[in-house]
C-alpha cells in the first residue's frame, strides 16, 4: 500500500507541499489542473510545471484526481465523441509523466453533495454534514449555500461557471435515466480501455456520494451489487474502483469492507474516511479512528491488508480542527492525524505473527 496525500495547488490550497512533506509515511500527492473545465486536454506543459513542484518535494504524481468527465458524454450528447477523443489524448499526455491510475466520477450535474460545510461537532471541531430533509427540491438553493461558504476555494464539481447553468444543466439530464446512464458510461470506458492498457493507466471511478439519487438525479456505484455490475459491464483490469469508504458508508445498510474482501483486484486507488450515521437518515463526517464513526475503519484496513493491497491509499475529508481555515474538509491537520492512525492500523497488521 502506498500512502497519499491530496493537494489542490499553489495559490488554491491552503495546505503547502513543504508541510506534507513532514507527514510521515507520504510519498506521492493526489493533484489536478483544477483550472481545466470538463473537456479541455491537459496539455503537457501544465502536467509538467506540476511535476517540477512536486519533484522539489521529492513526491511522485502516480495518482491524478478529478480529470472531470464532459456532461456530452455522461447524456450521450452531440459531442460526446469529441469530447472522448481530448478525454483519450490527456490519457496520452498523462502517461509521458508517469501517471499510473485517474480517479474520476460519472455523477450527474453535481459532485459529491452535503448541505452543511462546517457543522459544528461535540468536540468543538466541524465537519461536512448532510441534511436529508434540505435535499428536497431546490438544488440551487444548496448550489448557492456551497458557493457562499467554500472559503473562496473552487470546489471540484461545484465550479462557478458551471453552477451558473444549473437549470441548463438539468434539462440536459431530465432524460437520462438509471439505465441510460450506465449504458453511456459503457460507452464511454470502451472507447478508453485501448488506450488505457496502451498506457498502462487505470481508470478508478469514485463511489457515488452520497450513495442514492438526489434531485431525482440518478446515482449509479452506490453499494455492492452496483460495485458487481459496474465490474461486469466493461471486465478489464484496466477499469477499476476508486473505493471511497465514506461516500459509501453513508448509507448504513454498506459493508465496505466486504466490497474491498470481494473487488480489492480491482481496487487501484482507496480512500479512507470516517462517517457518523443518525436515525432521521443524516450523516456528519468524522475523525479517522474506528469508534468515532460508523464505517468500521478497522475492519476495511484488515480487509485491504489480508488481500495485499498494493495500490494507493488516501485519507479522505477531514475535520477542521485547532482554528484552522481551510478549503472545507481538505485541511492539513485532520488529515495528518488520519494517515498516522491508518499508517498505525497497517504497522500493526504488518506486525501481527
Amino acid at each position: 500500500m502506498q500512502m497519499t496525500f491530496r493537494w489542490y495547488g499553489e495559490g488554491n490550497d491552503s495546505v503547502t507541499l513543504s508541510q506534507i512533506k513532514q507527514i510521515p509515511g507520504v510519498e506521492g500527492i493526489v493533484w489536478a489542473l483544477h483550472d481545466k473545465m470538463p473537456g479541455e486536454i491537459w496539455e503537457k506543459d501544465e502536467i509538467a510545471a506540476v511535476k517540477r513542484q512536486l519533484d522539489e518535494y521529492g513526491f511522485n504524481m502516480d495518482v491524478v484526481e478529478s480529470v472531470n468527465v464532459h456532461d456530452d458524454i455522461k447524456t450521450a450528447g452531440p459531442d460526446r465523441d469529441k469530447y472522448i477523443e481530448n478525454y483519450i489524448q490527456t490519457i496520452r499526455n498523462l502517461k509521458e509523466f508517469g501517471v499510473k491510475v485517474i480517479c474520476y466520477n460519472f455523477m450527474p450535474v453535481f459532485d459529491w453533495t452535503r448541505t452543511d460545510l462546517f457543522h459544528p461537532l461535540p468536540d468543538g471541531s466541524t465537519a461536512l454534514f448532510y441534511e436529508k430533509e434540505k435535499i428536497v427540491d431546490d438544488p440551487e438553493e444548496m448550489a448557492r449555500y456551497i458557493l457562499k461558504n467554500c472559503e473562496g476555494y473552487t470546489m471540484p464539481g461545484w465550479e462557478p461557471e458551471r453552477m451558473s447553468k444549473l437549470r441548463e444543466l438539468f434539462d440536459m439530464y431530465k432524460d437520462v435515466t438509471k439505465e441510460k446512464l450506465w449504458e453511456n458510461l459503457k460507452y464511454f470506458l470502451e472507447a478508453l480501455m485501448p488506450v488505457c492498457r496502451e498506457c498502462d493507466i487505470k481508470m478508478a471511478i469514485h463511489s457515488d456520494d452520497p450513495p442514492w439519487d438526489i434531485f431525482g438525479l440518478p446515482r449509479l456505484i452506490v453499494d455492492e451489487e452496483s460495485v458487481d455490475y459496474f465490474c461486469k459491464l466493461v471486465d478489464d483490469p484496466y477499469n477499476c474502483l476508486t473505493l471511497c469508504s465514506g461516500s459509501l458508508g453513508s448509507n448504513p445498510k454498506n459493508n465496505v469492507a466486504d466490497i474491498v474482501r470481494k473487488h480489492c483486484d480491482r481496487i487501484a486507488f482507496a480512500h479512507v474516511r470516517n462517517v457518523k450515521h443518525f436515525d432521521n437518515g443524516d450523516f456528519s463526517e468524522a475523525s479517522h479512528r474506528d469508534c468515532d464513526g460508523d464505517v468500521g475503519v478497522i475492519e476495511i484496513m484488515k480487509a485491504y491488508h489480508k488481500c495485499g493491497f498494493d495500490g494507493y491509499m488516501r485519507p479522505d475529508h477531514g475535520r477542521h480542527i485547532w482554528g484552522e481555515k481551510c478549503r472545507p474538509g481538505y485541511g492539513l491537520y485532520d488529515r495528518a492525524l488520519g494517515v498516522m492512525y491508518l499508517l498505525g492500523c497497517w504497522d500493526m497488521l504488518e506486525n501481527i505473527k
